[in-house]
């Protein structure tokens, strides 16, 4: 059983062709991103969205385990993340996330080894974004409609 604990909102805008521009409503100080998709659709110009739910579980991962890093008092502890989503083909051709990979790289003073180890074996069930992925968290799309702005000058 779920209990709501609070929401994480995004705004789109179209930004030309297949180029987004997403803003963040509830951090008014946080400058907008862009998102485009790749070759043949976009091009590349900016992270695609693939890319971006990449760096959510990479990014989440390196802060659960640098929270219990500093809640360890493992001083100076340091996380970085290399993070690969791999891009395939379902059944009926179309693309999908097909796995993601991530390495953490700890760095951390001599001696805290034990920590490190500790924190190895707990982190990953702290981060949000990766073990709801996991576990195929629901989606709910509702569409709505409404006219189009004109763009012929007149």
């Amino acid at each position: 059983m779920s209990t709501p604990h609070g929401t994480a909102s995004v705004r789109l805008e179209p930004a030309g062709g297949y180029k987004f521009t997403a803003s963040f409503p509830s951090l008014s100080d946080v400058a907008p991103i862009h998102l485009d998709e790749g070759p043949p659709l976009g091009e590349a110009s900016a992270p695609s969205p693939g890319a971006l739910l990449a760096a959510a579980i990479g990014g989440c991962l390196a802060a659960s385990f640098t929270f219990c890093l500093h809640k360890s008092r493992v001083q100076g502890g340091q996380v970085s993340a290399d993070v690969e989503a791999r891009i395939v083909r379902n059944d009926e051709g179309r693309l999908r996330v097909g796995g993601v990979s991530v390495v953490l790289t700890v760095a951390a003073p001599d001696g805290e080894d034990g920590k490190v180890e500790r924190c190895a074996s707990l982190y990953e069930d702290f981060c949000i974004v990766t073990e709801s992925v996991r576990h195929g968290v629901p989606v709910d799309v509702r569409i709505e409609t409404r006219q189009a702005r004109s763009t012929s000058a007149g």
